[in-house]
């Protein structure tokens, strides 16, 4: 059983300066022991103005137990978990001797550490001759306004970062095909193709939340214009355990597949009626996280050889991927079919599902 610490002079004359108190304004305290809203008293004659009354509600918000808080002053429960500029800023509501019409937003720790935000009020009761007794303080929970607010903030400045980098693509999308081309009519097509991709990879997120798809339902959206998911589905072999990855994964693979899946249609194994491709990935894990390799292989389409030059969808594959995402990717060409392996390390948010 444990022992019973004495009180401290300081604890009795809390406790007798809150006898007064009761006697004093007791209606009021009664009301404020059974509100909600946690409030406290402090005496202003007092040096420090020590908290001479704490409600329940205040006690329950903070964590404190009432022997804690009786007689010390309110900013020695705030000094180790508030800023030292919003300290002052308290000290400086208690001095002044007018009505107070501000209220003060804190980030403040409850006695366990955990994070509170609360709305403060502090206003002076005074005695018949205008002389000010106690400062009235109370409290107002804002946590979960505030927590909703930084995760609104959070995503806005996700999605501005998103734009921008959706912008950078279409960008480059477009002067390389100016580049490559001076038939409006076949830089058009070219433009199209890779918008049409990149905007079904940003459906597919958007269904998701961006919270991060899983590489098959990329796949499966990306690779839909070529018969993944029609009369064509025997064309595509897909094997692998489903990977999640983050937005800025997705894009990227969404406008690499389409790349492959186009040049397969103009000169691989989509271009005849016998060709199929396959497209298997697997999970590396590795000590900087786990690594997805991709790997698409293409077979019985016409005999192929390796490009006299890159074109602009090759480099879209791998300077796309590897500034994006720093990746590194492989283009072989044996004649029986093209080969892409696409490496990606530690990739944000990936996981096997």
């Amino acid at each position: 059983m444990s022992e019973v610490q004495p009180k401290s002079e300081k604890q009795e004359d809390a406790e007798a300066a809150v006898d007064d108190f009761r006697k004093d304004l007791g209606p009021f305290v009664v009301a404020a022991e059974t509100t909600r809203m946690a409030m406290l008293f402090t005496d202003a004659k007092a040096p420090g103005d020590p908290i001479v009354y704490a409600n329940d509600s205040f006690l329950k918000l903070t964590g404190y137990d009432r022997n804690e808080a009786l007689g010390q002053s309110f900013d020695s429960l705030l000094e180790q978990r508030v800023d030292p500029e919003v300290i002052e800023k308290i000290k400086s509501e208690f001095e002044k001797s007018e009505n107070h019409d501000n209220n003060l937003d804190i980030d403040y720790n409850r006695k366990d550490g955990s994070r509170l935000f609360v709305s403060v009020f502090i206003s002076p009761v005074r005695d018949e001759s205008g002389q000010v007794m106690q400062h009235f303080v109370s409290f107002i929970d804002i946590t979960k306004h505030k927590e909703a607010q930084d995760k609104s903030e959070m995503f806005i400045d996700e999605l501005n970062h998103r734009v921008k980098n959706t912008l950078a693509t279409v960008q480059a999308i477009v002067w390389q095909s100016f580049k490559k081309s001076s038939d409006l009519q076949i830089v058009r097509e070219s433009i199209d193709s890779r918008l049409f991709a990149l905007s079904r990879s940003h459906d597919l997120l958007t269904r998701e939340h961006w919270n991060g798809v899983s590489f098959r339902d990329l796949v499966n959206e990306v690779l839909e214009p070529f018969g993944l998911a029609g009369d064509g589905a025997a064309r595509f072999v897909i094997a692998g355990r489903n990977v999640r990855i983050s937005p800025q994964t997705a894009l990227a693979l969404g406008v690499a597949l389409n790349e492959l899946a186009t040049n397969a249609l103009k000169y691989g194994a989509l271009s005849n009626e016998a060709g199929c491709v396959l497209i298997e990935w697997a999970v590396a894990p590795m000590p900087a996280g786990n690594r997805p390799i991709i790997r698409w292989q293409e077979k019985d389409g016409p005999t192929v050889a390796p490009p006299s030059r890159k074109g602009f969808g090759l480099q879209v594959i791998e300077r796309g991927l590897c500034h994006e995402l720093a990746g590194t990717v492989h283009l072989d060409f044996p004649e029986e079919g093209a080969v892409c392996t696409i490496d990606i390390p530690a990739p944000d948010r990936a996981h096997v599902e």
